[in-house]
């Protein structure tokens, strides 16, 4: 059975009282034509950057998006009472020269550099991130120093053979007891399944370098004053000490983005889903529905930064695969914002929650992300964020109870008192995260042959529109090539090629990579080919 028409695609707002750049009340920006050249779904960083580089080539294009305020996507900014939230967390870094160019041409004025600081949050102190081994155990104190390094080298000498799963392999280079404290709670936080059913392959692309030996023996060293280098357990690695920031948040990126397209005679139809999608002698034929009805908008190409799910079940005919399609599966996250009577509360733009006496897996500090986040000096803004399944108990509480949960777990972290909260908001965010099952590749592989094939003019991009777990800026890479292959029009350019390491936001200069597209008669490569590590599930037994 195909899916309902009005889900996941149509407009569902969840923030009533919150305003934006447009007013819930109004369906669109610009005038919308029935015919254009390239339709597009859904006006995040992939859809916007497609939209604004085609404007710049001439062509005609119309978006649509089932929000009816905000664009941007996962990288929108979202504003209650003057104070604003980053849905996620955003830093503006990127390998890629082309990017970091369009990023300056879009918002030329507008961007601040801000300091780079992330920690861990365990029982009352910060561990530096990425963890620094000997830092961990001496914060730890000497008992439970003690008890981890005996735990060490209990798993050193009786190592669990054959890891298969994230936490066996964790547990055999760490020892159970480390493993508790810094892997354990986070991960099944962030993810939603167990670490024994996340399998040892992400563990090892995700824990690079780091030693709990090395660590012990350069912390004897350098007692003896043998070593002066920092002792962290790992290689030294170039940490990324400050980023660009738009100073009002992201979302200021993509709403300059939409008024330089409907500036240039194109069109951005907001609280609109798409319905329909066919294609027949003419081209493409896509219904949209919003308050005001259904609009058809026939185009000669369309691209979607929908989610593969939501869009199989909306082409006709219904492709073979959507059975496939349908399995995909996502994690969502929902933020809630306190404003708090108090100076900052840390310095860090978010800390990570290694405790498992809350739910919330990491806080931000809206205010070290921007000064202009947060409109009054006397008041602490934060931003509690809790990963979710969309339906489940988390998801679907009420905003005043999330509040009082957010109040009361402030509390119990020891961050401030929940006397001194003066006001709070709720941001959901549907389909954050896609999830690398075991069979996720097969589907998504599946998906993708089936509609290149028969759909050689629909374009698949952004994190979403291809189910990969890539970053803002791999988002618009994707659209940049897409628009390169349209504009060409042929499929001169892989868009599938691009993707992020692990460590893409860790290190490296900004603007470093000259170009990052490469023609598929070029060993059918782009740039920043690599896998991103994310988890797993281990296959059924």
């Amino acid at each position: 059975m195909p899916p309902d028409p009005g889900r996941g695609l149509t407009p569902n707002y969840p923030f009533p009282g919150i305003r934006g750049s447009v007013s819930p009340g109004e369906t669109s920006v610009g005038a919308h034509p029935d015919q254009v050249d390239v339709a597009i779904i859904g006006a995040g960083p992939a859809g916007l950057t497609a939209a604004y580089l085609l404007t710049k080539a001439g062509k005609s294009v119309t978006v649509i998006e089932k929000d009816p305020v905000y664009v941007g996507g996962i990288s929108r900014t979202v504003e209650h009472q003057g104070f604003r939230f980053d849905i996620g967390g955003h830093r503006f870094f990127s390998k890629s020269k082309e990017v970091v160019d369009l990023w300056n041409e879009i918002l030329p004025d507008d961007f601040i550099e801000r300091p780079r600081m992330s920690r861990i949050y365990y029982e009352g102190k910060f561990y530096s991130y990425p963890l620094r081994a000997f830092e961990a155990l001496f914060n730890l104190g000497i008992l439970r120093s003690t008890a981890c390094m005996a735990s060490y080298a209990r798993a050193k000498l009786f190592p669990k053979k054959d890891a298969k799963s994230f936490q066996d392999w964790t547990i055999n280079q760490f020892g159970s007891r480390l493993f508790g404290i810094f892997f354990k709670t986070y991960t099944e936080k962030v993810w939603g399944m167990p670490c024994d059913e996340i399998s040892a392959d992400w563990a090892a692309q995700r824990i690079k370098g780091l030693s709990l030996g090395k660590a012990v023996l350069d912390g004897f060293k350098r007692s003896l004053g043998l070593n002066k280098k920092p002792n962290d357990g790992m290689e030294t690695k170039t940490l990324l000490e400050s980023f660009r920031y738009p100073r009002k948040g992201p979302g200021m990126m993509w709403d300059a983005a939409r008024d330089r397209v409907v500036e240039g005679g194109n069109h951005v139809l907001m609280a609109h889903g798409l319905k329909q999608l066919s294609h027949d002698s003419e081209g493409w034929r896509m219904v949209a529905t919003g308050a005001q009805g259904d609009r058809v908008i026939r185009a000669k190409d369309v691209i979607s930064s929908a989610p593969m799910r939501e869009l199989a079940g909306r082409i006709h005919p219904l492709p073979k695969t959507l059975p496939d399609a349908l399995d995909l599966k996502y994690r969502d996250f929902l933020t809630v914002a306190l404003m708090i009577r108090s100076e900052d509360l840390f310095p860090d733009n978010w800390i990570y929650i290694h405790d498992s006496k809350v739910k919330v897996g990491r806080i931000q500090n809206f205010r070290s992300w921007s000064p202009e986040m947060v409109p009054d000096p006397e008041l602490a803004c934060v931003g509690l964020e809790y990963f979710c399944f969309e339906g489940d108990g988390l998801w679907a509480s009420p905003d005043d109870v999330l509040i009082e949960l957010a109040k009361k777990e402030m509390g119990i972290l020891g961050l401030c008192d929940p006397a001194t909260v003066e006001g709070g908001v709720v941001v959901r965010q549907e389909k954050a995260y896609p999830i690398y099952d075991d069979a996720y590749a097969a589907h998504v592989d599946a998906m993708r042959k089936e509609l290149e094939g028969a759909y050689p003019t629909l374009h698949l991009v952004g994190r979403n529109g291809m189910h990969r777990y890539n970053n803002q800026d791999h988002a618009m890479m994707t659209a940049m090539l897409t628009v390169r292959n349209i504009l060409a029009g042929a499929r001169v350019y892989d868009c599938w090629q691009v993707n992020e390491d692990a460590e893409y936001h860790e290190s490296g200069n900004e603007g470093a990579e000259a170009s990052f597209a490469r023609p598929l008669d070029e060993d059918q490569k782009a740039a920043l080919d690599s896998v991103r590590a994310v988890p797993k599930r281990l296959k059924a037994a």
